[in-house]
């Protein structure tokens, strides 16, 4: 006869949200902490990667050499682009055309795959609106989103402002990584 397995209790939704939270906290201190010592180990009259100049192309440079990424002349024009106006939702689309607008030669396909490279080391986050359409947001923040279909528009919702209970248990051997949610808003009819 088989000894009993011991019961175990799922986390609550808010519980792994904030396990989510802590996890991506501790990536990024050990990314600060890589940058911290090339900072360390960089001779002096060097740029020092990782420290912020005001100037937003040495800024986007930084910011990709800390999570590891090569500065390439497109990287880095697509990231200034990107950065360059704070905290914003794009597609891969409206990206592009603003490149073509300031006369950046890069195409579509290079525009994606940047995106999804800068999304994988965490400068980016992925939020997916529907099948067809998705959006990348610079601000990388637990939140949540409304997403007004009139306009094809994301807003940001802090995320202390959405609850989410009862999340399901995940199959055996994987976790939640994040819970995102859309809220869909069109203006009331008459």
């Amino acid at each position: 006869m088989k000894p009993p397995r011991p019961i175990a209790f799922a986390p609550t939704a808010l519980a792994q949200e904030r396990l989510a939270q802590e996890r991506l906290v501790q990536e990024r201190l050990a990314q600060a902490r890589l940058t911290q010592e090339r900072v360390a180990q960089a001779r002096p009259g060097e740029p020092k990667h990782g420290a912020l100049t005001g100037c937003p192309w040495h800024d986007v440079k930084a910011k990709l050499r800390g999570v590891g990424l090569r500065p390439t002349r497109q990287r880095m024009a697509l990231g200034w682009i990107l950065f360059a106006k704070g905290d914003r939702h794009v597609t891969a689309e409206m990206l592009y055309e603003e490149a073509n607008r300031a006369k950046v030669p890069v195409s579509l396909a290079t525009v994606y795959n940047t995106l999804h490279q800068f999304t994988e080391v965490g400068l980016l986050r992925q939020v997916a609106v529907d099948g067809s359409r998705a959006y990348f947001d610079t601000n990388n923040s637990m939140h949540h989103h409304f997403f007004i279909e009139e306009q094809n528009e994301l807003l940001d919702i802090p995320a202390s402002d959405v609850m989410v209970d009862n999340a399901p248990v995940p199959p055996e051997g994987y976790e939640i990584a994040r819970i995102d949610v859309v809220v869909r808003l069109r203006r009331k009819q008459a």
